[in-house]
Parts: structure tokens; sequence; C-alpha cells
């Protein structure tokens, strides 16, 4: 073949296509069972830090905290309904991706922590640049905060970027999901701008972060409209009791 002709350059350029598009889809093939597991550990590690169970050594100890930590994955709905139980771990409420939870589908990871009943809900919202999400850990009087974990897409690294940070997480531990004396069942838990906590609303305000008015919004409408959807399943476990 006339390797100075055009037909040559353009079947060359075609098999050099084909090849290179082989190889790639062979590779991302070859990595997407270690590139899902990353996924799964660093979900167990996001799940564990608002158990307040942060730093942990190694694949190992991230699965062997979330083993003796989480009891079950259940899925339920807005209205308290268990649809699906969880007790084989890791098959019900952990594979829900974040854009499938809706009222219909709401994960819950039933943990213990020290003898001591903890329920995990996750969350997502919208940031001044990208995505939030999160989980939060609720207290077995599921009304109290026991702790929160917290990252983004895309907010200003020393501004926004703080939600990720342990200081801004720990402001939720102990805070009361619901104002006091509050019947409505309707979640009073918010940031506001930095050292404006109302008084006597310290129980269920948190501080925002100087500078980062709009992710701060961003975290307080997330945890809002998360903790509203699983107020009829606190309701449902308080009727059992």
């Amino acid at each position: 073949m006339d390797t100075n002709k055009n037909s040559y350059t353009i079947i060359y350029a075609s098999v050099m296509v084909i090849v290179v598009a082989f190889l790639l889809a062979f590779v991302s093939s070859a990595l997407k069972p270690t590139q899902d597991q990353n996924v799964e550990l660093d979900k167990k590690k996001q799940i564990l830090a608002s158990l307040g169970l942060r730093d942990l050594d190694g694949a190992e100890a991230v699965e062997k905290a979330y083993s003796e930590a989480v009891v079950c994955d259940l899925v339920v709905d807005s209205l308290g309904n268990v649809l699906k139980d969880g007790k084989n771990k890791d098959k019900d409420g952990f594979v829900v991706p974040q854009k499938e939870i809706s009222p219909s589908c709401l994960p819950v990871y039933v943990c213990k922590i020290k003898d001591e009943t903890k329920y995990v809900i996750p969350m997502t919202g919208r940031g001044l640049w990208g995505g939030l999400w999160g989980y939060m850990a609720i207290n077995a009087d599921l009304r109290t905060v026991f702790g929160a974990y917290f990252s983004h897409e895309s907010e200003t690294a020393g501004l926004g970027a703080l939600i990720a940070d342990k200081p801004f997480q720990e402001k939720f531990i102990g805070k009361n999901i619901f104002a006091e004396g509050d019947s409505t069942g309707t979640p009073a838990l918010c940031v506001v701008k930095n050292g404006k906590v109302e008084a006597g609303k310290d129980k269920t305000q948190v501080d925002g972060i100087t500078g980062a008015t709009l992710t701060s919004v961003g975290v307080s409408n997330m945890v809002q409209d998360g903790l509203k959807q699983y107020v009829g399943y606190f309701k449902s476990l308080e009727q059992k009791r």
C-alpha cells in the first residue's frame, strides 16, 4: 500500500483509534472491581466518621470497625414503613445511590456504639459550586445528634470546603433535632451565620463558616431536608416503645 495516499492515512488512523479504544475499555473493565471497592470503602469511612470513628489505619481496620458498628442497613419510606430489613449488611440501604434517595427509598444504618443504638442517615444538597453530601448519626432518643460528617464536590478551599473538616462537624454533636416542646415534628436544627446563634436557640442552631455564607446555607438546607424525610420513621420507632 502506498503510504503517501490519503486512504492509507485514514485506514491507519482508524485502526489506531480502534486499538486505543479497545485498550482503554480493557483497562477500565480490569480496574472496575478495584474502583468499586475503593468507593465502597470510602462510603464506609464516611458513615464511621459520623459515628466518631475516624483516622482508621487501612482498609482492614475500616472493614472491621464497620462490621462491628453497623448492625443493619434498612430501607424505609417517609411514613416509617420498613421496606428492606438490611440484615444482610451492605445489600440493602448501602447499595442505594445518592440520586435514588427519595421519600419512598430512604437508607438507614442501625448501629451500636458502646452498646448504645445510633441511627445514621444520609443526606444530600447543594453548596455554592456543586453538590454536598453527608451522614448524621442520631442518638436512640431520636432527638439529639451523636455525630455528623459532611463533604462537598467543589467548594472553595479555606472557606466552604471547611465543612469537610472535623471542627465544623463536631459543632453538631449534642444538638437537638427539634425545638423544645415542638409537637409538629418539624426539624429545627440549622446552620446560621457565624456568631449569629440566637439567644435560647443554641441547642438547635450551629455557627456557620465565616466567609462561606452560601455553603453554610446549603448545609443547613441539606440537614433540614434530610431530617424531614426521616421524621415518619422516627415516629414509628417511638410508637413501638
